[in-house]
């Protein structure tokens, strides 16, 4: 996409619309209906893009003259574009577990690249200190009105897209960005009784942490090979969504969310990175089918799962670890491999 007029600023979104396909593959092995919002097909490859995006056109129309984010990689690279086709200047603070290939993706926008902090706090920490000035636009990747806003529209196209509401949907969660705006989305287009299905890998679960301890909790550390899924704590607002909304969290290992990818790839011919795996999985290993058994979900004729994306996954890392015995460990190499695979599981949150 090119730079925006100044008219376009007022009149066109960055995101573009996505696909809502019906998946035959998954609709065979499951028994229901199951329908996949294709937000890996954004330009910068994830859904961020419609948050971030609302974030950044609504703050250069009060004068913003530059962007500051703090990112594990995706919420970057899309503040990175959306700051391009704005024509300003960005800076994007990354954490050290972030691939080389995704900070090149990120200055390829045109950005200026910093590295700082093991996780996302801690770049989130820098990343305040350089956004002092009242015409810098700091960046929270998932905690902002205007981020859950552009997020909202993810779910407005869907209900034009589908022939009928879902009986459940599903969407992963780092920080919580997205599932504000699926939740905001579905009150705005009356799907507010339906169920919601919020999927987090096991080590990197600071909501469903928080929800079993009722209040907005903060984990000691990513645990889980996915060391950049998302913050250490949720944003209060999804913690507030939850609560108020039938929400219900679970957890996958990764090897369920890397094995969803790999699923979803043969199925589909697309690549996806594990933190989007996490959606994927309530329908590859059986998850939605297990909170039936468990009466936690009604009948499901038809289910709608977020393919959130990602830009942090490389053909070769997904070949590599087709193999079973090919098992990540928590440095994100791949172990017992000929070949180690520099691939750390990215998120799309923060």
């Amino acid at each position: 996409m090119d730079a925006l007029t100044h008219d376009d600023i007022h009149q066109r979104p960055i995101y573009i619309e996505t696909p809502a396909i019906l998946s035959t593959p998954l609709s065979n092995s499951t028994g229901f209906k199951v329908y996949l919002k294709l937000e890996n097909l954004q330009v910068p490859g994830s859904f961020k893009i419609r948050g971030i995006g609302n974030l950044c056109q609504k703050a250069v129309l009060k004068g913003c003259k530059r962007v500051v984010c703090a990112s594990g990689g995706n919420g970057g690279l899309a503040a990175a574009y959306a700051a391009r086709l704005l024509n300003l200047p960005a800076t994007i603070v990354l954490p050290t577990t972030t691939p080389d290939f995704m900070a090149q993706k990120i200055r390829d926008q045109e950005a200026t690249v910093e590295v700082q902090g093991s996780v996302w706090d801690e770049s989130n920490q820098y990343a305040m200190t350089l956004a002092k000035d009242p015409e810098c636009l700091y960046v929270n990747p998932c905690d902002h009105p205007d981020i859950w806003e552009g997020h909202e529209s993810l779910i407005v196209e869907t209900k034009q897209q589908l022939p009928c509401p879902p009986d459940v949907v599903v969407a992963s969660v780092g920080g919580g960005g997205l599932l504000c705006g699926v939740i905001q989305g579905m009150q705005r287009v009356g799907w507010g009784h339906i169920p919601v299905v919020a999927m987090e890998t096991e080590g990197a679960d600071c909501l469903n942490v928080s929800l079993r301890e009722n209040k907005v909790a903060t984990i000691p550390a990513i645990t889980s090979v996915a060391k950049c899924l998302g913050a250490l704590t949720p944003c209060t607002k999804v913690f507030e969504l939850c609560q108020k909304n039938k929400v219900i969290s679970k957890l996958c290992t990764d090897k369920q969310a890397i094995n969803a990818c790999l699923k979803f790839a043969d199925d589909h011919r697309q690549l996806v990175e594990p933190a989007c795996g996490a959606s994927l999985a309530a329908v590859y290993s059986g998850i939605l089918k297990d909170l039936q058994t468990q009466g936690q979900l009604g009948e499901i004729k038809s289910a709608l799962i977020v393919v959130c994306g990602g830009s942090a996954v490389t053909l070769d890392a997904l070949t590599c670890s087709r193999a079973p015995e090919n098992v990540l460990n928590p440095a994100g190499i791949m172990a017992e491999s000929p070949t180690p695979i520099k691939w750390r599981i990215q998120t799309l949150s923060p």
